[in-house]
């Protein structure tokens, strides 16, 4: 039987891990972040007015972002396969669009099965109004914030969200991405096309900083826990410490590993904190896991094992072995994602879910973070964190890590965009 983790409130996380409570209490309250806000513009969160002190603080929250709309569903398609940083295409100018008309149809269904669209939007919208108001709150001499989102594949794309700041008056801004862990495919495709748009809209003007990669911080780390925890309590008691986790992230195409993308390096030690956590808790619980990839697209080589194959080979291994406990009880972990989606949503609920069934096994799914307290308070302390070191006298508007290239990077964008943040977006 397959179970879906319902969404928990404030309290029920808190009461599963005793380092969640000490997060909290030693971070300033939540107040508002975890209400639903709409915004009044796609990419724009107006609850702060403009300042007549001083212009606003973008922090721009960066993702891939997903169709809102089965119409948008083509759209979005064309251009995630017209994107050579992500998946690599022979003349892609040509395929990418050929592709994606194919697929659409396919896809269409399955945003048709999760509710007609993607809620990545509204995710990014909530977690991002609830960082600012913290932010506003705990270090307004830092700046007036507010939330912005950039989409790399599906509106608010690029392009438009570098109007609404221009628009906005920005002159400082922070580009967080929400890939927790760091590739080029993701991350680094995201900041690629921003410094494109930036030149092509001549939208210079704007002192720029970037958070690459946030995937070992604490708060992020007690988030995933508590959502793991309150998995588990899905679980007979008796069958909890036993279960199986898989942690499922997004897969990557062999030839993107091997050029020396620190990806699959940087989920790993993502998946090795929350395993530390997960074993200081109260209640210690020192359960078999596995990191497995999902959403391979394509014939060629990705990085594996599959999360779909994991699953048949837990339930082909317990069918052998006398103690199926372990077997028998999987939680599965979106460990490389900050809300729902598609990936979330239709693959690892509905595609999954059929697999278990059919191999007999009790299959639970750690929500997303969705709205999580704990993690929009982590957000947070990452851009006041960031703000403190890079508004310091010899602050950096970048990590040394992000300067760092792939040993075998012939991408000369990526040369160019991190030169180009390095020097605070100024050529």
């Amino acid at each position: 039987m397959i179970q879906k983790v319902g969404r928990g409130l404030l309290r029920s996380e808190l009461k599963t891990s005793i380092h969640a409570r000490a997060y909290a209490t030693t971070r300033p309250s939540l107040h508002r972040a975890n209400e639903d806000k709409s915004c009044v513009h796609p990419c724009y969160s107006n609850t702060n007015k403009l300042s007549t002190l001083h212009r606003p603080t973008a922090i721009v929250l960066l993702n891939m972002g997903g169709p809102a709309t089965l119409p948008a569903v083509q759209p979005f398609l064309t251009n995630l396969f017209s994107d050579g940083d992500l998946i690599p295409l022979p003349l892609q100018s040509f395929s990418a669009p050929w592709i994606a008309k194919r697929r659409t149809p396919q896809i269409e269904k399955q945003y048709a099965a999760i509710g007609g669209g993607s809620p990545i939007l509204k995710w990014s919208e909530q977690q991002g109004q609830g960082m600012v108001d913290l932010l506003n709150e705990e270090i307004p001499e830092l700046g007036n914030f507010r939330s912005y989102v950039g989409f790399r594949y599906a509106d608010p794309l690029t392009p438009e969200m570098l109007g609404r700041l221009k628009e906005d008056g920005v002159k400082r801004a922070v580009a967080f991405t929400q890939y927790p862990q760091y590739s080029c495919s993701t991350t680094g495709s995201s900041l690629n096309e921003l410094y494109r748009q930036v030149h092509k809209l001549g939208s210079e003007g704007i002192k720029w900083s970037v958070i690459d990669r946030w995937g070992m911080h604490e708060g992020f780390v007690e988030a995933v826990t508590s959502r793991i925890l309150a998995a588990l309590e899905q679980l007979p008691a008796h069958r909890r410490s036993k279960a199986t986790l898989l942690f499922s992230a997004h897969s990557l195409p062999m030839s993107v590993v091997n050029r020396g993308d620190p990806y699959v390096a940087e989920v790993a030690m993502t998946v090795g904190s929350v395993m530390r956590r997960l074993a200081n808790h109260e209640t210690p619980h020192a359960n078999p896991y596995r990191l497995v990839w999902q959403s391979q697209v394509g014939p060629s080589a990705w990085m594996g094992q599959q999360t779909s194959e994991a699953i048949k080979g837990l339930a082909r291994l317990g069918g052998i072995e006398e103690k199926r406990a372990a077997a028998d009880n999987v939680v599965l972990v979106p460990i490389a994602f900050t809300s729902d989606h598609i990936e979330t949503l239709y693959e690892l609920d509905l595609e999954y879910v059929k697999e278990g069934e059919e191999l007999g096994l009790t299959v639970v799914r750690a929500e997303s973070l969705n709205g999580s307290p704990i993690f929009i308070r982590a957000m947070a302390d990452i851009v006041k964190d960031h703000m403190k070191e890079t508004e310091g006298p010899n602050g950096q508007p970048v990590s040394q890590q992000m300067m760092l290239r792939c040993p075998g990077c012939t991408n000369d964008t990526c040369g160019q965009q991190k030169r180009w943040f390095s020097k605070w977006g100024s050529d």
